[in-house]
């Protein structure tokens, strides 16, 4: 499994891609919408764990690009702001529904990336 972790926060994101490669998971980071995009058009991801408040363009919008770019990914919301109605409604117009709230739990988020990558 590969994992693109985009997140502005880069010590939440670099270490987030430490701990899920001592379980096995292969993380790249980045920390912005254009390296995101770059990254993706370079290398291949099953999975995309993006923040949803980025500098310049939101998680959403980001998720739209990326899903355009590649049909196949599949992608889980992070977000720090704002309670899981807000969350929820947000994402509806999305069709997102996987999303974790920060500071996440290293174990939630392997079991989430394990679920989705399943499916």
């Amino acid at each position: 499994m590969r994992v693109l972790l985009v997140d502005d926060e880069e010590e939440l994101v670099s270490t987030l891609a430490e701990r899920l490669a001592m379980r096995g998971i292969e993380a790249s980071w980045v920390t912005d919408y254009r390296g995101a995009l770059d990254r993706a058009a370079r290398e291949p991801f099953d999975i995309a764990l993006l923040d949803v408040r980025l500098p310049e363009m939101n998680g959403l919008e980001l998720k739209q690009l990326l899903a355009k770019q590649c049909p196949e990914m599949k992608f889980i919301f992070l977000t720090g702001h704002g309670s899981e109605e807000d969350f929820r409604a947000c994402s509806a117009e999305s069709g997102q529904e996987y999303y974790l709230i920060k500071p996440v739990q290293i174990e939630v988020l392997v079991a989430k990336l394990n679920e989705i990558f399943k499916q």
